[in-house]
């Protein structure tokens, strides 16, 4: 089995989609997730497509697929909410151009949050402006993220999002991202991972599952908090984990790890795709980490 596996990494404006594909490559990544900006604001620098093209170039050197490389949608838009939805259509709008642009064919969305609004009206809202964004021709699916359930998010369980898909006019442009911290804070078992699958694919279908984010969870199945741990070191552990990633119905789909800096400041996932892929848990990661960048 050949594993897709990789990690979010950063997106600068004079490095472009080159630098994501050089930082990929140096954890030992065949995959990874990016931001087109930081997640917190509109800022977003003009694409150029002749670092793009050096980024191809790379990513075919490194046996590297385009269709496996993911695009984030930032935090600042929420489709829910009526004062931002113009706002947060156009943004992403804008969001998919730019993926076009750089040739990524998967943008992860966060559903969005209620935040006051009465929980079947926030959803109406998703719908209504899913179907606006997906009006084109772009070679771009949403893919909507499964949820927590922290505070009054949407997408807390495959049922949800399963109306909204049901809903949206485009049925080739809408998907799914199972992220296993979230749907284990959201009260799924991940103990019996194979029932959790099963559930997925009676409810809303595997073909809708586009990419997977692989994290540990520092708290309790249903708790709702929506905090991430390294593998292994949390409330999923690290043999459910490896089971999710070497799922064989999962084989084609890219895992992508989000999973916390070592003191807020290394990145672990060097470390953690060779943990994978040797397919031991390493009791000493953190602070192999640490040493390995401060040598």
């Amino acid at each position: 089995m050949d594993l897709i596996i990789g990690s979010h990494v950063s997106y600068k404006n004079d490095t472009q989609l080159l630098g994501s594909v050089k930082e990929a490559i140096s954890y030992g990544a065949n995959t990874f997730m990016f931001y087109t900006g930081a997640p917190q604001n509109t800022k977003r620098g003009m694409i150029q497509d002749e670092i793009t093209f050096q980024a191809y170039q790379l990513m075919r050197e490194h046996h590297m697929d385009l269709e496996n490389i993911i695009c984030h949608a930032p935090y600042i838009v929420n489709l829910c909410n009526d004062e931002k939805f113009d706002f947060s259509v156009s943004f992403l709008k804008q969001e998919i151009e730019r993926c076009e642009q750089l040739g990524i064919t998967k943008l992860v969305l966060h559903p969005g949050s209620s935040v006051g609004l009465e929980r079947n009206h926030a959803i109406s809202n998703i719908i209504k402006g899913l179907n606006i964004i997906l009006d084109n021709n772009y070679n771009v699916i949403i893919c909507l993220e499964t949820m927590a359930g922290k505070g009054t998010e949407v997408g807390k369980s495959f049922e949800e999002l399963k109306f909204i898909i049901d809903h949206v006019n485009n049925k080739s442009r809408i998907g799914v991202c199972l992220d296993t911290c979230h749907i284990h804070d959201a009260g799924y078992d991940l103990n019996d991972f194979d029932a959790v699958l099963d559930e997925f694919e009676r409810v809303i279908g595997l073909s809708y599952l586009k990419c997977l984010h692989i994290n540990d969870s520092k708290n309790e199945k249903e708790s709702h908090k929506d905090r991430h741990e390294n593998i292994g070191y949390g409330c999923i552990g690290f043999d459910n984990l490896i089971h999710i990633i070497y799922h064989k119905k999962l084989e084609k789909i890219p895992k992508i790890l989000e999973t916390p800096y070592i003191e807020k400041e290394y990145p672990p996932y060097k470390q953690e795709i060779d943990m994978i892929l040797d397919k031991v848990f390493n009791e000493k990661l953190k602070e192999e980490v640490i040493d390995y960048y401060q040598r």
